[in-house]
């Protein structure tokens, strides 16, 4: 055995010795420290590091994993449909987040007929037909005015027209606008312009209709338009109306009037006075009385508005045109063509 491991043994055994002293002088130490109440603050700070549990680490997941877990909680789910052990909190959240109550947004509704709005309507073939009618219109008012005081020198047109409008003015409500619909839808027989005048479109005062029992949608609607004048219905109540009438793919012209808050379509091909809003087949293009040439226009709130739509548009935006032939849906069979006469050049 070498020097050196004979002295290494003696050596090793001092060193463990030594070790064992320090640490139970130690441990006393602290004892009595504890005792005396002062260890240091090094003491605590050290102990409570060391004896504190670690902090978790972080937890990350994403969506895919969140539905991983619910598919795999449906295929483990127990047989009375519970899940297990597994709950995830409701990924839907709740219709209303606080208990303010949803506001809600009343329909826009305009107050021309078909809960439209209107605004004037650029100058054009309408409205020289309309100045032109104005005019002929106010010449039958002085003949009918005449036949009033005179009876004499009423003509067969003018007798016929004034019978009708005291008839119906001696009634009241509802039953003056149903006896003058329907009076006039017998007065007058249907023909087209292009048979009856060799023209694609003209339009006739009340007692020219009258006069040759003859007239096409417009007539129709323009004797009853002079009618309820001469009754005293306020100009403002009443509208021609020209419309496209969707059901059989034809022009048509109807009289709305403003009666006891609803508007009430007069039209040639009815006896009976329907409310508008229970008209789903016509798109209405323009409205016309004393103020001239109106052209309707929907509400925003009617519909989604359009990229870039900046204003209100013509109701008939959705058919492309805003134009009315005078192709009366009378005159011809459904499907016939549609824009051979544009009115607003």
């Amino acid at each position: 055995m070498s020097p050196v491991s004979r002295v290494s043994k003696p050596f090793a055994a001092g060193v463990a010795a030594l070790g064992s002293v320090l640490l139970l002088a130690g441990t006393a130490t602290e004892v009595a420290a504890r005792a005396r109440g002062s260890v240091h603050p090094a003491d605590h700070v050290l102990r409570f590091d060391n004896d504190a549990p670690a902090a978790p680490q972080a937890k990350f997941f994403t969506i895919n994993g969140v539905l991983a877990k619910i598919d795999a909680a449906k295929r483990n789910a127990n047989p009375d449909g519970t899940s297990g052990n597994i709950e995830l909190a409701a990924l839907t959240p709740p219709d209303v987040a606080t208990d303010t109550p949803a506001i809600e947004i009343a329909p826009v509704s305009g107050p021309e007929p078909f809960g439209l709005f209107a605004f004037r309507a650029p100058e054009g073939a309408l409205w020289r037909k309309w100045r032109g009618l104005e005019s002929d219109m106010a010449k039958d008012a002085e003949s009918l005015h005449r036949c009033q005081s005179d009876a004499t020198t009423c003509s067969s047109a003018a007798a016929q027209f004034s019978r009708l409008v005291a008839s119906a003015k001696a009634k009241g409500g509802r039953a003056q606008l149903e006896d003058i619909n329907q009076g006039v839808n017998l007065a007058i027989r249907y023909v087209s312009d292009s048979m009856q005048y060799g023209v694609a479109d003209r339009w006739s005062s009340a007692l020219s209709s009258f006069a040759t029992g003859q007239g096409d949608c417009e007539d129709y609607a323009i004797a009853k338009y002079v009618a309820l004048n001469e009754m005293g219905f306020a100009a403002e109540d009443l509208r021609l109306v020209l419309v496209r009438d969707r059901a059989v793919r034809e022009d048509h012209a109807v009289l709305a009037v403003h009666h006891e808050g609803k508007w009430l379509i007069m039209d040639n091909r009815s006896a009976l006075l329907r409310e508008d809003n229970q008209i789903s087949s016509f798109t209405p293009l323009f409205a016309i009385n004393h103020r001239g040439v109106q052209l309707f226009a929907t509400p925003y709130a009617k519909r989604d508005a359009l990229d870039g739509e900046t204003d209100a548009l013509p109701a008939a935006d959705a058919l492309g045109t805003a134009e009315w032939t005078g192709a009366d849906a009378s005159a011809s069979p459904a499907g016939g063509a549609i824009g051979e006469l544009p009115l607003l050049m």
